[in-house]
């Protein structure tokens, strides 16, 4: 059943939150009165944070991100926690953010949904850090702390901010920060470099004016450093094209990688999106593309019921085919990041290794797809998500 847009009910909502504005947007529906509605309740109260939260998602949402982190900011001025209420919890999450777009944070809030955990969104700033490295405000009450600060270049402050604080902190910690660190691209390719049964191509970092396109074997892929989403990222074929593309581009900074084709005998590129919890694998999506660079949104999924049917046997089988599979691998990569919750996209070569195109710990993982045309999902992803929940109660024993 398709949502509906109820601006009366989502007005009268303390904080609306990601889950549901991204559940209406990815259905379709015009937010963009939601939009307004949410500008006039912040200007008629001109300390309403959630208001000026929830629009600054919404204008995400729309493709509107500069005055979208404009509002975000504007909002964190005035308050800094932001939760999302259940009836008699079970458990109380704080979970620490970050200012940026939809990709600074693990989005955490997908996981939680429909359960007895209460979420607190904590936004940590550099504001927050005194000078002896102390923060200059008590965080909120909570029985378990999620660093839901990801990796990225404007995040590395804050993330080694907060190592020597939470140390020794008196509440368990998951997905520490000295992990999450670890898993910038040619970081994580170092990591699991030289593991029998994994193949993660070398990436390597450079200045713009240090690529020398006589030196690389092609074809290759290149994307700026912190792109993510297939923004800007391009398979090049030749040194021609390599000058070309680096001279089109505005950033100083990319990460290069030789590309694998990993197409299968049927000619179709297959990407699985797979998250470790405790260890555990779990299959978040499978994509199927007659394109190499794939992401779920422009894979055809919805349009084509044989990919659908194909996703629905692998979360089906997944347990005793591709994660018994690679169930060496994945326990490696467990064990090197350390993190508790992991997002890894991969998929397999000719030769049947894992391939892995990134791990980190930001990655979406939701139940919004229709259930009228993937049926098989809301079951599959309860179990990831009560795994997940699990994680948290278990961290508190």
């Amino acid at each position: 059943m398709k949502p509906t847009l109820d601006l009366n009910t989502l007005t009268q909502t303390p904080f609306i939150g990601l889950v549901e504005l991204m559940r209406l947007a990815h259905a379709g529906i015009d937010i963009t009165p939601l939009g307004q509605m949410l500008i006039e309740k912040s200007a008629e109260n001109h300390h309403e944070a959630n208001a000026l939260m929830d629009l600054a998602t919404v204008l995400q949402l729309c493709g509107n991100r500069e005055l979208a982190l404009q509002m975000q900011a504007e909002a964190i001025v005035l308050q800094r926690t932001y939760t999302q209420s259940v009836e008699n919890p079970t458990m109380r999450v704080l979970a620490l953010m970050s200012a940026g777009d939809l990709m600074a944070n693990t989005p955490i809030e997908f996981l939680l949904e429909n359960s007895s955990i209460e979420l607190t969104q904590f936004y940590v700033t550099e504001d927050l850090f005194t000078v002896a490295g102390a923060l200059n405000e008590d965080l909120p009450e909570h029985d378990v702390l999620f660093v839901a600060i990801a990796e990225s270049e404007e995040n590395l402050s804050l993330l080694k901010q907060l190592e020597p604080l939470l140390i020794k902190w008196n509440k368990p910690v998951l997905n520490k920060p000295e992990r999450i660190t670890k898993m910038s691209r040619d970081a994580a390719c170092q990591l699991l470099a030289n593991v029998a049964g994994i193949l993660m191509p070398e990436t390597v970092r450079y200045l713009a004016e240090n690529i020398q396109p006589e030196n690389f074997d092609y074809p290759l892929i290149i994307r700026p450093v912190d792109s993510h989403a297939g923004h800007d990222l391009e398979k090049i074929e030749s040194q021609p094209a390599l000058n070309d593309y680096v001279e089109r581009q505005c950033y100083n900074e990319f990460f290069v990688a030789k590309f694998v084709d990993y197409r299968n005998a049927d000619g179709l590129f297959r990407k699985y999106r797979v998250v470790l919890i405790s260890g555990q694998p779990f299959l978040a999506h499978l994509a199927i593309s007659e394109h190499w660079m794939i992401h779920y949104l422009n894979a055809g999924m919805a349009e084509d019921a044989a990919k659908r049917a194909e996703e629905a046997q692998a979360m089906l089988d997944f347990d005793d085919t591709f994660a018994k599979k690679h169930a060496a691998a994945f326990k490696i990569i467990y064990e090197r990041t350390g993190l508790d919750y992991l997002g890894i996209d991969c998929s397999e070569t000719p030769d049947g290794e894992l391939l892995i195109f990134e791990i980190d710990s930001c990655m979406i993982v939701h139940a919004i797809d229709p259930v009228d045309l993937f049926p098989y999902k809301p079951a599959y992803m309860a179990k990831l998500f009560t795994a997940f929940q699990q994680l948290l109660v278990e961290s508190t024993f």
